[in-house]
């Protein structure tokens, strides 16, 4: 049987601030949706009100949805007419609530061989925080938190 296509779907306060930082740490790319939210404005089949201006302000200004956003892995496969990736992608979803407990899943970032301190420096500069480092037996890492407070781990 053939492997099952999957997409890690993360519930947030702030979805497009959570894909612009997810996108930068990983190096990824913030896919635009803005093609197919105006042709869907367009044809009457969305409303003005599920739409949102991502980026205002800069060059990189666009419509996108006001309660999701995504990110892909700039290498892999996507869909022209939508940019939503069909590979390696993380959607981030809008919840009313607060994260409030451990996440029950989380990334394993991997640095190059010597270069974690200076990853996890570029993660910090990019709104990530230090929770602590680990150093057992069968390892070391750093345990760090993405802007909404969600745990990731940086080898």
């Amino acid at each position: 049987m053939k492997p099952l296509h999957w997409k890690l779907v993360v519930d947030a306060s702030d979805p497009h601030a959570q894909a612009a930082f997810w996108a930068a740490a990983l190096r990824y790319r913030e896919e635009d949706h803005s093609p197919l939210v105006r042709r869907l404005l367009g044809m009457g089949a969305v409303p003005d009100e599920v739409t949102t201006t991502v980026h205002a302000g800069t060059e990189d200004e666009r419509l996108g949805w006001r309660d999701l956003a995504a990110v892909r892995h700039p290498d892999e496969p996507y869909d022209e007419a939508t940019d939503a990736g069909l590979g390696h992608r993380i959607l981030f979803q809008r919840v009313p609530e607060a994260k409030s407990v451990k996440n029950r899943i989380h990334l394993d970032l991997h640095a190059e061989e010597g270069a974690r301190d200076k990853e996890v420096a570029r993660l910090i500069d990019l709104g990530a925080t230090v929770l602590h480092e680990v150093n057992e037996p069968s390892g070391s890492w750093v345990v760090m938190a993405d802007p909404e407070r969600n745990e990731f781990c940086v080898q």
